[in-house]
């Protein structure tokens, strides 16, 4: 007999990583299936990687006090409103367990981040999901309709993993005006450093003028540390202090904290590296349109099509040239801003899938 396990875990939807490519090519393989920085480390992360492994033997910092100090100075926030975890991912699953009873409501749209559902029901919470608008972009007006009595947390990703719109001030403003001061709502800005439209929400903006608001960040996009698994939450003293309180000791790795620490120090490549993407997003979004796409606002570093039925054979054509991209069933494909060299390798393919108009 075997052991008995949470009922819970029978409804859990899985993660799906996005996989390298592995074609039959003999052509340059390119992964653009997880939205990974395509850079190297920052100038001297590497440096500081290699002095932080050297003592390994030794637990990291529990407290991570230079990355949050690190933080503090350039975020302007006080030190007890930081938290860390392994990848914004973990303060995902903690800021749940800080909110959630069995059966009490996490609020998110659809389609969204997909480990929004299953943060949720490793915890036992239920996950409400509010489709989005044909143009890919959150139904604010419909999520606040949404909200019950049992809602505990909303989530906000923007800009929207896989679609690419952001949410603008305005209208998230009118949403937190509209929903009750003890629910916690928390603006994902996971793709933050790649958006460029003046009207999109600044997290910390809304942070600091809302009590029940909190900012998720991550160091694994931009800043390219995604192998190192390193992100932070922003939240009031209440809401931090219990994220701090349920997280698992020693979450982020004594190489992890040392790397954040040295990427935050080299700002000038950062934003050479994340202009360079935005450069090639835009291009790659101008031949989109002039094949005849109609592309969501793409605000962080992929872009999505919105395939349909058709999403299996062009992520098997990509295939076949060695691209790897991420298929959503028979949704759509989300493609990372890769190499230029990958770029245009995807753009040869595109022709041949234009939705028809409609």
């Amino acid at each position: 007999m075997s052991p008995r396990l949470r009922s819970a875990l029978d409804r859990l939807p899985a993660y799906v990583a996005g996989r390298p490519a592995r074609g039959a090519s003999d052509l340059a393989p390119y992964k653009l299936s997880s939205n990974e920085n395509p850079y190297p480390p920052l100038p001297g992360v590497l440096e500081a990687i290699n002095a932080a492994a050297a003592d390994t033997n030794r637990y990291p910092d529990a407290a991570a006090t230079d990355l949050k100090a690190a933080l503090a100075q350039r975020l302007a926030v006080p030190v007890e409103h930081l938290a860390l975890g392994a990848g914004s991912v973990a303060l995902l699953t903690h800021l749940v367990q800080v909110t959630c009873d069995e059966g009490d409501e996490v609020l998110f749209a659809w389609r969204s981040f997909e480990a929004y559902p299953i943060a949720a029901a490793v915890e036992g919470a239920v996950a409400c999901r509010v489709p989005l608008r044909p143009d890919g972009t959150h139904d604010l007006d419909a999520m606040a309709a949404a909200v019950t009595e049992r809602t505990r947390l909303v989530l906000l990703c923007t800009p929207n993993n896989p679609t690419g719109p952001v949410l603008h001030r305005d209208a998230v403003a009118r949403f937190l005006d509209r929903v009750r001061p003890d629910l916690l709502v928390v603006i994902d800005e996971a793709y933050l450093e790649f958006v460029r439209d003046p009207e999109a929400v600044d997290g910390l903006a809304t942070y600091r003028e809302r009590p029940n608001v909190a900012v998720l960040r991550t160091f694994s996009k931009a800043y390219g540390l995604a192998g190192l698994r390193v992100g932070y939450a922003v939240a009031h003293a209440p809401v931090a202090a219990a994220l701090r309180r349920v997280a698992t000791p020693f979450g982020v790795s004594r190489v992890a904290q040392a790397a954040a620490v040295a990427s935050l120090a080299a700002e000038p490549a950062l934003r050479e590296r994340v202009d360079a993407l935005v450069a090639e997003r835009t291009r790659v979004l101008g031949v989109l349109a002039a094949q005849g796409y109609r592309v969501p606002q793409a605000e962080g570093n992929f872009v999505w099509l919105a395939l349909g039925a058709r999403t299996p054979e062009f992520e098997a054509a990509c295939a076949e040239v060695n691209l790897s991209v991420r298929a959503f069933g028979e949704e759509g494909v989300r493609v990372t801003i890769g190499e230029p060299e990958a770029n245009d390798r995807l753009l040869t393919l595109t022709p041949a899938f234009v939705p028809a108009a409609g």
